[in-house]
C-alpha cells in the first residue's frame, strides 16, 4: 500500500482528495492536516508520499517542505495549488518538491499521480506543466555553471543515460523497462547521481541536466 497524508488548511479539499485516493485498491490516505500540524502528522504517521498545499495561512507549504525535508528519511511531496501561475513553484521544486498539481486534477488521474510519486517519478499535471514553463523561464534561461557542467561530465555513461529519462519524468520502473535495468539498480544509479550533482530532488537533478546541454545533446544523438 502507497501511504499517503494530505496537507491544506481547507477540510473541504482534504476529504475531497481522501475520497478520491480512498477509491484506490493500493492508496491508504494515513492521515489529512493543515500547515500547522503537517510536520508532526508525517513524522508519527510516516507516509510515502505527502500532498502539500503550497500557500496555506498557518503555516505556509514551503516551510512546511523544508521541515520534511529535513528528516531524516524524508517522503516524496507534490504540491497543490489552484493557480494555474504560481510563483512559489520554482521555489519548491529548488527546495526539493517532485512535482506540482492543480487541486483540480482530475479525479481518475490522480491515484496515478500518486502511483508515479510513489515509484520515484516527477509529476506534472497537463495544466501544472504548461504553467511550470512559463513559471520556469528563468532557469530555463540560466546557463548551467561550471561547476554543474563538470559534476554531470563526471557522471558515468551509465549514469547520464539514466539521468536522461530521470529529466523526462520517469519514474525508476520506467527508466528500468526503458534501460532494461532492473528498479534496484536504477535506484542505486539515481542516488549516486543526486549525490554527485549535490541536488537534493529529482527536478534539481533534471534542471542541472537541462542546463548543462545534455537533454539537447541526447536528442540530437537520436
Amino acid at each position: 500500500m502507497i501511504r499517503v497524508v494530505i496537507v491544506d488548511d481547507e477540510a473541504l479539499v482534504r476529504s475531497g482528495f481522501e475520497l478520491i485516493l480512498g477509491t484506490a485498491p493500493d492508496v491508504d490516505v494515513v492521515g489529512t492536516s493543515s500547515g500547522g500540524g503537517a510536520a508532526a502528522l508525517i513524522a508519527e504517521r510516516l507516509p510515502d508520499v505527502v500532498l502539500l498545499d503550497i500557500r496555506m495561512p498557518d503555516v505556509d507549504g514551503l516551510t512546511v517542505l523544508r521541515q520534511i525535508r529535513a528528516m531524516a528519511e524524508p517522503p516524496v511531496v507534490a504540491m497543490l495549488t489552484t493557480f494555474d501561475t504560481d510563483e512559489y513553484v520554482v521555489t519548491a521544486l529548488r527546495s526539493g518538491a517532485a512535482g506540482f498539481l492543480l487541486k483540480d486534477t482530475e479525479p481518475e488521474q490522480l491515484a496515478q499521480l500518486v502511483r508515479t510519486l510513489a515509484a520515484g517519478g516527477v509529476v506534472l499535471s497537463p495544466k501544472a506543466a504548461t504553467s511550470l514553463l512559463h513559471a520556469d523561464n528563468e532557469l530555463g534561461r540560466m546557463a548551467a555553471t561550471d561547476a554543474e557542467v563538470a559534476r554531470v561530465r563526471a557522471l558515468t555513461e551509465r549514469e547520464r543515460d539514466v539521468l536522461v529519462p530521470l529529466a523526462e519524468g520517469l519514474s525508476n520502473a520506467e527508466i528500468g523497462q526503458r534501460l532494461f535495468l532492473s528498479v534496484g539498480t536504477v535506484k542505486d544509479h539515481v542516488s549516486a547521481i543526486l549525490t554527485k550533482l549535490r541536488v537534493g530532488s529529482r527536478v534539481q537533478a533534471a534542471l542541472v541536466a537541462q542546463r548543462a546541454g545534455l537533454l539537447a545533446e541526447r536528442n540530437r544523438d537520436r
